[in-house]
């Protein structure tokens, strides 16, 4: 319906700004689920009736909304207890989409969608043009000729771009793959099918805990949902598997609110998180297919959280009316685990969950950092969760030569502890050897060997000295729903040291100092609260040695006057080296 660009659409799926809730509570019923097909049709009328006011200007810009835009229409005009079923009002406007989208398709069958002339992007707009095909078939009212010689026009030449053209990240494959799955359902032809097993042998990988090559919710989403789809419509049911295995991992990355936990994800839902709610068809198909009753618990928890009913159920008529499976009534939802302590020894991620409290924490960033898409960063090593009140996250940073947020090596338990832990080595330089030595004194370009720096002096061949060193040790543990945090930092002496707590905004703090007009605070000693509604968090011991609060990301980022700050309530604990303090929180 409205205008979203590439960015937009990303958020939307990330759930920014959305407060959810997703609450273990809810009550089943054969006759409610049954009920629920029942909110979808008036979910989607709703929003075909915003749809004819939206349309009635002139499309401007291209966009993936356009596909579900359709496919909402589509589906209102095939669905027989549809407000709009049959409706010849609907026509023109699915006939306007698709003169629009014909206009600005290139001569190779893509859109400019997000990237120039992108393949997986078009691809992402075909899947719901490619349903609706498979709903407006089913039709024979007379109106929609054209619209349906229109239709396949399109899909037919974007085929080619999706049997040809190439991708750009890992999921991209499977984005192409799933959505020639689809044009050959409709448009059987085995070219397509061959391109398919093109991209497949390469092969799928998942490591040991569930995770897709990307570690992203987002595109872990989106694996899932492609890999849904080329198995029912190839029928390949071994790419069941995958699925399976990711959403069960999943569940466990989610909080009590619905957001997701995304720390070790190496795309950009690393930093701005998201919600559980794109995965909703995902779980809801697995739970049928499967009748698998933890699935089914986990749909309907999505069903109740907050946003389904404005963001999720009003794009899903057309894949009910698609897919006749997905109107079967789910099998009776178990009772899910609230309360664990899971591993990732695969992208060092610990999730510890005691009802409505949560820890996590993260000590598996890719190594050396190198600031890139694809590369998993977040300096954000523990969180905190008590109901309402939440601790975003918890970073800690050093001014040793400037190297900014600590980042774990690694996470290793030992007893009921978890064990974060860095080492930094800095050295100074050397003359070079004399037989590195050149007569124009033009020497390599390179990075320095600790990697904080380019310059042309051929660093790799110098001798070093007078190497300093910095090693942080973070022991955490978790008791009965309260943490404990022990640090230790040792080696370079007067190194200053800052430990920074992001609270969610909008709550209240006690017994702390505001030190500015932009929510930063400190907690000189003692013991410090954050409220947010009827819950809180309390924490200390405090400690404010320093005010050095600015380049806290390090010259990596400081040199390009980038930040990683968030939006959130930020409260600094400082001291000075060797440093010993403990934080508790409950």
């Amino acid at each position: 319906m409205q205008n979203i660009t590439r960015q937009k659409f990303l958020k939307q799926c990330l759930g920014i700004g959305t407060l959810l809730t997703f609450s273990p509570n809810f009550a089943w019923s054969a006759e409610n689920d049954d009920h629920f097909f029942e909110k979808v049709v008036k979910a989607n009328n709703q929003e075909v009736e915003k749809l004819l006011k939206a349309l009635e200007p002139d499309i401007t810009d291209i966009r993936r909304r356009l596909g579900f835009d359709f496919a909402n229409l589509s589906a209102a005009l095939a669905e027989p207890t549809s407000y709009f079923y049959q409706k010849e009002n609907l026509v023109p406007f699915m006939s306007k989409i698709l003169h629009f989208l014909i206009k600005y398709q290139k001569t190779d069958g893509t859109l400019d969608l997000g990237n120039l002339a992108s393949p997986p992007d078009t691809a992402f707009i075909l899947e719901p043009l490619c349903v609706a095909d498979a709903i407006l078939r089913k039709l024979t009212m007379p109106s929609l000729s054209e619209v349906k010689g229109l239709l396949k026009d399109f899909i037919l030449k974007s085929g080619e771009a999706m049997r040809t053209g190439g991708v750009h990240t890992p999921n991209h494959r499977w984005v192409i793959s799933a959505a020639l799955a689809r044009i050959n359902d409709l448009y059987p032809d085995k070219k397509y099918v061959k391109r398919i097993d093109e991209w497949l042998s390469e092969n799928i990988f998942m490591d040991a805990d569930g995770h897709y090559l990307e570690r992203s919710m987002i595109y872990g989403e989106v694996t899932n949902n492609c890999l849904i789809t080329m198995a029912r419509l190839l029928k390949r049911p071994k790419l069941y598997d995958y699925v399976r295995k990711n959403l069960n991992m999943t569940y466990f990355y989610i909080e009590p609110n619905g957001e997701i936990v995304t720390n070790d994800s190496r795309r950009q839902d690393q930093f701005i998180g998201m919600d559980v709610l794109p995965f909703y068809l995902d779980y809801r198909h697995m739970a049928l297919h499967d009748n698998n009753a933890t699935f089914a618990a986990i749909s309907k928890q999505i069903e109740a959280t907050k946003g389904f009913e404005e963001k999720t159920m009003p794009d899903m008529l057309a894949f009910f009316v698609e897919d006749l499976e997905l109107r079967k009534v789910l099998p009776k939802p178990a009772k899910l685990n609230t309360n664990f302590e899971q591993f990732f020894k695969t992208t060092n991620l610990v999730r510890i969950r005691r009802e409505d409290t949560t820890l996590t924490i993260f000590g598996g960033t890719d190594k050396p950092t190198i600031i890139g898409s694809g590369r998993s960063t977040s300096p954000n090593f523990f969180s905190f969760r008590k109901g309402e009140a939440i601790l975003k996250y918890m970073r800690f940073s050093t001014d040793f030569f400037s190297t900014g947020y600590f980042r774990s090596d690694e996470v290793k338990k030992e007893g009921k502890k978890y064990i974060l832990s860095q080492r930094i080595e800095a050295p100074y330089y050397q003359p070079l050897p004399e037989k590195f030595k050149r007569a124009d004194g033009n020497y390599k370009h390179s990075p320095s060997t600790d990697g904080r720096f380019w310059n042309k002096m051929d660093f790799q061949n110098r001798p070093q000295s007078n190497i300093k060193s910095i090693e942080t040790i973070i022991a955490i543990e978790e008791k009965n729903g309260s943490a404990e945090l022990n640090f230790q930092v040792k080696g370079a002496e007067n190194v200053k040291v800052t430990i920074e707590f992001c609270f969610k905004e909008g709550g209240q703090f006690i017994g702390l100092k505001q030190l500015d007009a932009l929510n930063n605070y400190t907690l000189e000693n003692g013991i410090g609260e954050y409220q947010f509604g009827k819950d809180s968090i309390k924490f200390g011991e405090g400690t404010f040695k320093h005010n050095k609060l600015r380049g806290l990301e390090g010259e990596m980022y400081t040199s390009h006057f980038g930040s990683l700050r968030t939006d959130g309530m930020h409260v600094f604990l400082t001291g000075i080296t060797p440093f010993v303090h403990k934080i508790k929180l409950s």
